[in-house]
């Protein structure tokens, strides 16, 4: 198995730039927005028991999940969010395993939004967090979605809050700046994780020896 590095960040916060910094240089990414919608694609059970659930209301006309819609839904009613986590959470895990396991470099970025949210940093052997101050976040989501500024607070609002994230890191981009400070840093953390996964690989054996 891989060493798996998690990475995670507010909404806005430039986690896909992040990411395919690392891609370039050759790294694995295990993308849980990927999985998420591959697992409610046409004629998969997933979006046969959210339509058996919710009705037609939730596909639009080509059968398709209409994603707005049971936005819309979960948003508004608890335990719906909760019935479709339940629904959704094992299998989206369940193929981030196969993922993972089936990779064949040092480590695996494993990309998940609401690490925090869903307490699953503690399966990760190190956490990422791209960070950003609010204002920041609230003008590229605002820009990004055509979202109003009330409604990306919102969606803030909903996420852990900044410092709790950044309690839970090892490692931190900011990225407030341009993009062209990316770059080094991504290069310079990767170096890091590549020594790491290589100690890691050299303790698993010695364990099994």
């Amino acid at each position: 198995m891989s060493y798996i590095v998690a990475l995670t960040g507010g909404i806005g916060s430039g986690k896909s730039t992040v990411a395919n910094a690392f891609a370039r240089l050759g790294v694995t990414l295990v993308d849980a927005d990927v999985i998420a919608r591959q697992v409610v694609e046409p004629a998969t059970p997933a979006l046969k028991a959210l339509a058996e659930k919710f009705g037609r209301q939730i596909l639009q006309p080509d059968g398709a999940l209409n994603r707005s819609r049971l936005r819309e839904i979960i948003f508004s009613d608890s335990a719906a969010k909760a019935w479709v986590n339940q629904l959704l959470h094992p299998a989206i895990q369940a193929e981030t395993q196969r993922l993972i396991k089936d990779a064949t470099t040092p480590y695996v970025l494993w990309v998940v939004p609401l690490l925090i949210e869903n307490g699953l940093q503690t399966r990760a052997n190190r956490v990422l967090v791209v960070d950003v101050n609010q204002d920041v976040q609230l003008a590229r989501t605002i820009s990004r979605d055509g979202v109003s500024r009330q409604q990306a607070e919102n969606i803030i609002a909903a996420q852990v809050p900044r410092q709790q994230r950044l309690d839970c890191a090892d490692d931190i981009i900011d990225n407030n700046g341009g993009p062209e400070t990316i770059e080094p840093r991504v290069a310079s953390l990767h170096s890091h994780y590549l020594e790491l996964a290589a100690s890691a690989t050299r303790q698993d054996i010695n364990k099994n020896e």
